[in-house]
């Protein structure tokens, strides 16, 4: 382990909060590392001062009294502010004006061919009764078909020839 690395991770190695490899990665770093040690121990000394001190609890008015002057700040908004779209409607009116672009400019392909119009327009009634053709229900009831074997009155002459294989 480099020292660079380690000192991104001293305060984690004086807390306990490394995980086992890392931990045992850093000792192995300390040991042959005298700079390194040597700020270890200054972190902890640190550490162990900051914990001798007496933690000092806020008055009871202490909220109350932070969200008074946060209340009492004025705001400094420009009259300009209103115009500023946050960032998500900005991307948001940007892509709605790209895919208006997109839409607008792209080739129309789809045009009717009179003779297709004229077949649709001959055959509505089937397609009016479309939920009618779709309900096979009605079929379920029927038996099953049967299988059959070869066709029996098809001619001699009629039939494929086949040659035998090996």
């Amino acid at each position: 382990m480099s020292c660079g690395r380690m000192e991104n991770k001293v305060l984690s190695y004086v807390d306990g909060r490394l995980k086992e490899g890392e931990r045992l990665e850093m000792e192995k770093h300390l040991a042959s590392c005298t700079a390194c040690e040597l700020r270890v121990n200054e972190f902890r000394a640190v550490s162990s001062l900051l914990d001798e001190m007496p933690q000092i609890a806020p008055s009871p008015a202490f909220d109350v009294r932070v969200r008074a002057r946060v209340a009492a700040e004025p705001v400094k908004q420009s009259w300009w502010a209103w115009l500023a779209p946050s960032p998500r409607v900005a991307m948001a009116g940007a892509l709605l004006a790209l895919c208006i672009a997109w839409v607008g400019l792209r080739p129309s392909n789809y045009a009717v061919n009179p003779a297709t119009e004229a077949e649709i327009n001959q055959n509505m009634p089937v397609l009016e009764n479309y939920d009618v053709l779709t309900n096979f229900e009605p079929l379920t009831d029927l038996p099953a078909p049967v299988a059959q074997d070869a066709p029996q009155d098809v001619p001699q002459g009629d039939a494929p020839q086949t040659s035998p294989t090996m």
